[in-house]
This record gives C-alpha cells, sequence and structure tokens, in this order.
C-alpha cells in the first residue's frame, strides 16, 4: 500500500508519516517498481500502534521506547502519565477558576483585572500580614467564593478574623458556600464556616444557625448557640445550658443565657432549664456550682424559688453561693 492510501485509511498525513520513518518509528517494509514507498499489514498495525500511544499523551520518544524496549513497563509509565494529568488538570483547573473570579468581579478596565489579580494573589501569599490586608481591602472587589475559600482555609487568628469581616459585608452571596462548609468533612473546615456564619447579621444567617444548633460536630453547635444567644434566638438555650454543664466556654454561655433573659418569656425558660438540670443526680459538684452562679442573672420568681432551695443544698459551696445571690437580689 502507498503512503497516499496509508494516510487515507488511517488518518495519519503523508508528512507525519514520513516524520515517523525519519524517527525510525516505522519504516515502510518495501519500495514500488516506481521506487515509491510500500507499506506492508504489519506497518499499518504498527502506524495504528504509534497512534494509540500518542492519544494516551505519550511523547514520540516515549512511543519508540515503549515499541522497541522489551523491558519496558506500561504500567509504570501509565502511572506517570496519570500524575502528569492531574497535574495539568490542577494547573488548568486553577486557572480557570482565576479567570471565573476575575469575571465575576467585571473590572472596567485592565488596571482594574490587575488589582483583582493582585488581591488574589495576596490573599494566597505565605504572609499573614498581606493576606490580611488583602481581606481588609477587598471586600467589594474580590469575588464571595475567593474570600470563602480563604476564610475556610485560613489557620492565622488575625487574618481569619479579617476574612470574616470581609464576608460579613459582602451580602448573601456567601451564606450558600459557607452552608457547604458546615458539611465540609474536616472538623477545622466546619468550626471556620460556623464561625464566618455567626458574623453576617442577617435572617439568613440565623437560619443557617438554628440548623447548626443540630450538627453532629459540638464545636460547631457551641458556636451556633453562643451567636443565636447574641440574637435572643431562645432555640439556643438547651446548648448553652449543657456548654454551662460540660465547662465549655461556659462564662460565655451564662453571658448569652442573662442577654436572653432580657425578656419574660425565655428568662422562664431559662431558669426551669437550669434548675432541671441543677435537679439531675449525674450532674458532677463543678458543674452544679456553675449552673448556680448562671442563675444570678436570670430575673423572675422561677429563679428565686430556685435559689431559695439551693440555698439548702447539701453541697457547701452551692448553698453559699445560692444565698449570696439571693441576697443581692433582694438589695437590688
Amino acid at each position: 500500500m502507498l503512503i497516499g492510501d496509508v494516510a487515507r485509511r488511517s488518518g495519519v498525513s503523508a508528512r507525519m508519516l514520513r516524520h515517523y520513518e525519519s524517527l525510525g518509528l516505522v519504516r515502510p517494509t518495501g519500495r514500488s517498481e516506481a521506487g515509491y514507498r510500500e507499506y506492508s499489514s504489519e506497518d499499518i498495525r504498527r502506524i495504528f500502534h504509534i497512534e494509540s500511544l500518542r492519544s494516551l499523551g505519550l511523547s514520540l520518544r516515549e512511543v519508540g521506547r515503549a515499541l522497541e524496549d522489551p523491558g519496558f513497563t506500561p504500567a509504570e509509565l501509565v502511572e506517570d502519565l496519570i500524575r502528569q494529568t492531574r497535574e495539568r488538570i490542577a494547573r488548568e483547573t486553577e486557572l480557570l477558576t482565576r479567570l471565573s473570579r476575575i469575571g465575576a468581579a467585571e473590572p472596567a478596565d485592565w488596571e482594574g483585572v490587575l488589582r483583582v489579580v493582585a488581591l488574589l494573589q495576596a490573599l494566597g501569599s505565605e504572609s499573614a500580614g498581606k493576606r490580611q490586608r488583602a481581606a481588609l481591602s477587598s471586600a467589594a472587589e474580590v469575588p464571595v467564593d475567593a474570600l470563602v475559600e480563604a476564610a475556610l482555609s485560613e489557620t492565622d487568628p488575625n487574618v481569619a478574623g479579617a476574612l470574616r469581616w470581609a464576608l460579613a459585608r459582602s451580602g448573601d452571596d456567601a451564606l450558600g458556600l459557607l452552608a457547604e462548609g458546615l458539611g465540609s468533612p474536616a472538623a477545622e473546615v466546619r468550626e471556620r464556616a460556623v464561625q464566618s456564619i455567626a458574623e453576617i447579621p442577617d435572617a439568613a444567617a440565623t437560619a443557617l444557625l438554628r440548623d447548626a444548633l443540630t450538627s453532629s460536630d459540638v464545636v460547631v453547635r457551641r458556636c451556633a448557640a453562643l451567636a443565636l444567644g447574641a440574637r435572643g434566638v431562645a432555640d439556643a438555650v438547651p446548648t448553652l445550658i449543657d456548654m454551662i454543664v460540660e465547662g465549655a466556654n461556659d462564662t460565655d454561655a451564662a453571658d448569652a443565657l442573662s442577654a436572653l433573659a432580657r425578656d419574660e418569656a425565655p428568662a422562664d425558660q431559662i431558669a426551669t432549664g437550669l434548675a432541671d438540670r441543677l435537679a439531675h443526680g449525674a450532674v458532677g459538684p463543678s458543674a452544679r456550682l456553675r449552673l448556680t452562679q448562671a442563675l444570678a442573672d436570670i430575673p423572675g420568681p422561677t429563679t428565686s424559688r430556685a435559689l431559695a432551695e439551693l440555698s439548702q443544698d447539701e453541697d457547701r459551696a452551692v448553698a453559699l453561693t445560692a444565698t449570696y445571690i439571693l441576697k443581692l437580689r433582694d438589695a437590688r
């Protein structure tokens, strides 16, 4: 079969076939009477082998080695190709993400493009100072997904605070992405997500925090409860009381309960909840004392009755604390 026929049948141009021949990849086994190259069936099979290997991403040098080296191991080369392909995809995905973010920022001119690029680079800098400065100046210029990604991965507390500040000023667009962070398999990401949501002061964020009260992650539940307590949401009361019992941020939890108790209905719910936990025999001495102290800033008759009973408690520290709180209440 002459070169033109081979080119038509294989889809490989005559020019490329000559190139393969110059590299020694395939050599026509014969010549016609007129001196033209003639390819045998075996030659054509070799051409198809070459094209198949090239389709996997092999260079012509690697193709030659694969066809000629008897010690060649395909598995090793395929593993290397998989690694190279993954690295290329990662680079191209990163580029696509960067371009999408620049497009989302809708820069008006090239100066705007360069500013967004500089801010994105600064957010990914190894310098905590650069990341913090970028966060403080980026709320209106960097796409929200870039801010969320940075916030969910940030380990420096000062930079994390700046990123949460920026997210709180970015509008509702951040909430959907942060909600996804609450479902992350990484505990630290879940914690950063709920901390960021806690600083967004709107109804949608409050709804997410309510949902977070049922999270299987105790850190997420506690952070959500503290934020909801500051927002006057009584749903947080059981978790806040649990925090006092467990001694986990118990002072902050008691302050949140005190803030909630400014309204009469939550005050009665809080006092009842604290009294019920005090009556629970499984609560240890330290927890009972913390619960008694938490009653100090809870107004209402339910609290007064609970303190009166506690003033006769067998635990002397609890009894003295309850008596002291009652005297302070009576003096008001």
